[in-house]
């Protein structure tokens, strides 16, 4: 599948029509979820053929761009649960079969099936601060390979320093530089949208083997 036409099937997604502040519920657009996930597949192999994790799967984007590349199997995680309605609706509407869980990824104690691949937006951390390191570093203990996440380029050098001592990644590495558009989503909001500098990540876990926690 080309990018444009995997961004083009993720535009016609629903998205949240009552957010979350407290959860910085912030919909994952087309344009960024299309492009990382054809990144982790066509530059590193890391989608097609794989059992792939989203963690904090909002409204379904990256489970669905991972399912429409060719995923083994999607694993689609949320604490709330009319996210997971809106992803599930998503996902019929693609005709895609994604298993959807509801839980908090910070309690998360995975015993499953062995996870090649997590993909995530997670919060950024401006409500409940950590919360972004909260989902890397289980995230990293969860995937076999690879983890594909997005954070602030302001905090590059936290993100990295904390993936590398402190949450057994081997390798972290920024991919790109990417543009996240914020549209005026809560009443705090001053303007109709606002762009974000993100930090596309790949991170791969020291031990290559998946034998959960």
């Amino acid at each position: 599948m080309k990018l444009k036409q995997l961004e083009s099937l993720l535009g016609d997604l629903q998205q949240f029509s009552n957010p979350k502040i407290e959860l910085e519920q912030y919909p994952t657009g087309p344009h960024i979820a299309s492009r990382l996930l054809y990144t982790a597949e066509n530059s590193f192999g890391d989608v097609s053929n794989k059992v792939v994790a989203d963690f904090g799967c909002g409204c379904g984007t990256l489970g669905a761009a991972a399912a429409l590349l060719g995923a083994e199997q999607v694993l689609a995680f949320d604490i709330d649960t009319e996210s997971l309605e809106l992803a599930s609706e998503n996902a019929e509407e693609l005709e895609l079969d994604i298993n959807f869980v509801q839980c908090d990824i910070r309690n998360l104690v995975w015993r499953g099936q062995i996870v090649d691949t997590v993909v995530m937006n997670p919060p950024f951390g401006t409500r409940k601060k950590g919360a972004d390191m909260d989902f890397l570093c289980v995230a990293l203990q969860v995937a076999s390979q690879a983890v594909y996440s997005l954070h602030k380029t302001s905090t590059r050098d936290h993100v990295r320093r904390a993936a590398l001592r402190d949450f057994n990644a081997s390798i972290a590495e920024v991919l790109c530089e990417l543009q996240f558009d914020v549209p005026q989503l809560y009443k705090f909001h001053k303007k109709k949208e606002v762009s974000i500098a993100v930090d596309l990540w790949r991170f791969v876990p020291k031990r290559n083997q998946g034998n959960g926690l």
